[in-house]
C-alpha cells in the first residue's frame, strides 16, 4: 500500500542515470500486468539517449519533464493478433503502466506517465522517432528518474465516491 499511497507525479529529475537492474525490474514488473486471456499484447522501449528524449517534448507540450529525466519507456502495444475483436487491450496497456509507475516508487525512482493514445498528432511523430511499426501503437511516454522534488501526498479517498450494490 505504501507505493499506491505515496506515488506522485515527478517532474523534475536528477542528474543521474537510472541503473539497468532497475530498468529491468521495472520492465519485469510491467510484464507482470493482469492481461484479458493472458493475451500480453505490449512491447516496451526504453529511450536513455539524450537527443531522443529532448526531442519528444517538440511535438509533445506534456513531456517537458523529458528534457530532465534520464530515460523514459515507451509502451506499445501489438495490435497484429489481438483477442476479443480488440478491445481490451487498452486496460492490458493501462495495468503494465501502472505496475511501472509503483515499481518505479518502490525502487525509490520518480515517474511520470504522459498520455500518447489516442492522440494521432502525439502518435504518429513518436511512431516516426521511433521506427515503430505499423501494427504497434505507442500508448504512452513515462519519464522515470531519480526524483528533483518532492510532491505532497493529500487523501484521496472520498466515501461518496462508493457505492454498494447499487448506484
Amino acid at each position: 500500500m505504501k507505493e499506491i499511497l505515496t506515488r506522485r507525479s515527478i517532474r523534475k529529475y536528477e542528474e543521474k542515470p537510472v541503473s539497468d537492474e532497475k530498468i529491468q525490474q521495472i520492465l519485469r514488473a510491467a510484464m507482470y500486468a493482469p492481461s484479458a486471456g493472458n493475451e500480453r499484447p505490449w512491447h516496451f522501449i526504453v529511450i536513455e539517449d539524450r537527443e531522443t528524449l529532448d526531442a519528444i517534448p517538440k511535438f509533445h507540450q506534456h513531456t517537458q519533464m523529458l528534457l530532465e529525466a534520464p530515460l523514459a519507456i515507451v509502451p506499445c502495444c501489438d495490435t497484429s493478433n489481438l483477442k476479443y475483436n480488440g478491445v481490451f487491450w487498452v486496460q492490458d496497456m493501462a495495468a503494465a503502466i501502472q505496475n511501472i509507475l509503483l515499481e518505479s516508487k518502490y525502487l525509490g525512482l520518480g515517474s511520470c506517465w504522459c498520455g500518447v493514445y489516442p492522440r494521432k498528432e502525439f502518435i504518429e511523430p513518436i511512431k516516426d522517432l521511433l521506427n515503430i511499426p505499423e501494427q504497434i501503437i505507442p500508448v504512452a511516454v513515462i519519464a522515470i528518474g531519480h526524483p528533483g522534488e518532492e510532491r505532497e501526498v493529500r487523501e484521496r479517498y472520498k466515501e461518496e465516491r462508493v457505492h454498494h450494490e447499487k448506484w
